[in-house]
């Protein structure tokens, strides 16, 4: 009887080598806390405008005194400060 081999070489699905993830154009920011002069982190990167929007308003309602930002390369779309 012969078994199966798994294939060991198989990256896990979370590696993005081709750097995709960068490429998806719209990304929810999460602004630093303490003087708001940076962006923390990106939250999240979206490929359509709906998706975005949506990321965006959930954002939000999980971080309500922070200060998010929608952007589409350098343009902001959405501020949560406005």
């Amino acid at each position: 009887m012969v078994g199966r081999v798994e294939d060991e070489a198989k990256p896990p699905l979370t590696d993005d080598p081709a750097g995709l993830i960068e490429n998806l154009p719209y990304r929810i920011e999460l602004w630093a806390e303490a003087d708001g002069a940076a962006v923390e982190r990106v939250l999240a990167r979206a490929f359509s405008m709906p998706l975005a929007r949506a990321i965006f308003r959930a954002a939000r309602s999980e971080h309500p005194n922070r200060r998010i930002t929608l952007r589409r390369g350098a343009r902001v779309i959405a501020d949560s400060t406005e």
